[in-house]
């Protein structure tokens, strides 16, 4: 039976910064912090504003900065489950160290169905430390407003996965973390295509459990792949060109994996002929090698000749992707698919489906 908007949405406590408290700041567990934060819902004067929340019960608590490709699987699984009960609105509390590569990788996995599920976190704790006779909201926290917005925003139910944070929301794949510190820590766009354009508002009952049934078949399949899935950064600099061969060499021997060259600009990467010779081993060993760019924004392109030269030998451009969304798009592919070959055609059909028009050769 599918449920409705009036019902009330599933809040995740994952840890982070938003449940820290005490000195050094710490994450509360969960059988702590869900009733303080349910009765400071309910004493807060704007609460007839909010929407109702109940709570899906989450034993993953820990610093975002400690997740694994096995934690992005657990929030899968987690998701899928209650999804399937007929849940279709979340909001997902979560550590900023992390949050855009889990919030793009939740895009990449609901892709194709209705769910709407909101990513937030905080950059300062919701409870103030300073007060030890009680568990009271910080006034200087951007916590509170985090979370009522994006109360808010679930409660709109729009399909999709989207982050939202500093009084702003963006389509998952397109957000990153560009201050440290600053409450107006991350950015994005709206300008998003796969997954994001794949989301359908109104889903019929028959399709959604075909793509329910097709998810629920794999779920073992992807908790297993997890244990084992790679995916490895290489950053260029200003080093002679056999630095990034001998790295990528050293990765030849491990199982199908990600690689994310991280080039200059547009995707600059410096030429030689042992790193053609190590990109043309990496693809005919099975591992998906995918170009980004160092530069916050703009991404890639085939312009240059110093960038250029790389797809002839099996390179994948990342486009306009961020790096938290070429990582995500990776793992997913890694956890969805079995064969290398399967893989790189998912990651082309995405991007033709998107419209997008990058040189691959």
């Amino acid at each position: 039976m599918t449920k409705t908007l009036s019902e009330p949405i599933k809040l995740i406590y994952a840890g982070g910064t938003f449940g820290s408290y005490g000195r050094p700041l710490t994450p509360l567990s969960a059988e702590i912090f869900l009733p303080t934060l349910q009765q400071l819902l309910a004493e807060q004067d704007d609460v007839k504003n909010l929407p109702q929340v109940s709570w899906l019960d989450n034993a993953l608590i820990k610093d975002s900065s400690q997740l694994t490709p096995n934690d992005f699987a657990h929030f899968y699984q987690l998701l899928l489950a209650a999804y399937a009960e007929g849940d279709r609105r979340f909001v997902l509390i979560t550590g900023t160290d992390t949050l855009s590569y889990l919030g793009a990788f939740l895009a990449e996995a609901f892709a194709g169905s209705d769910i709407c599920v909101v990513v937030t976190g905080s950059m300062r704790p919701l409870l103030d430390s300073e007060v030890f006779q009680s568990y009271t909201v910080d006034a200087d926290s951007d916590a509170w407003d985090n979370l009522t917005n994006s109360l808010k925003l679930a409660a709109a139910g729009e399909a999709g996965v989207k982050i939202s944070f500093g009084g702003e929301s963006w389509p998952a794949q397109t957000v990153q973390k560009i201050h440290s510190h600053d409450l107006m820590a991350f950015t994005g766009h709206s300008r998003a295509a796969y997954p994001a354009n794949s989301y359908i508002k109104n889903l019929p009952d028959t399709r959604r459990q075909h793509w329910l049934d097709d998810q629920q078949e794999l779920v073992g399949n992807i908790q297993s792949r997890a244990e084992q899935a790679r995916i490895h950064a290489l950053y260029c600099l200003p080093n002679d060109t056999e630095v990034m061969s001998n790295q990528l060499q050293a990765l030849l021997s491990q199982p199908p994996c990600g690689i994310i060259l991280l080039g200059f600009g547009a995707g600059n990467v410096p030429y030689s002929p042992a790193l053609a010779e190590a990109l043309e081993l990496a693809y005919k060993n099975g591992h998906m090698v995918v170009c980004a760019s160092q530069s916050p924004f703009g991404g890639v392109s085939d312009s240059y000749a110093a960038g250029s030269w790389q797809y002839d030998y099996h390179v994948i451009s990342g486009g306009r992707l961020t790096i938290p969304a070429i990582y995500a798009r990776l793992l997913w592919l890694l956890l969805r698919y079995d064969s290398p070959t399967r893989r790189r055609q998912r990651w082309l059909n995405n991007v033709n489906q998107a419209g997008t028009t990058i040189k691959q050769r």
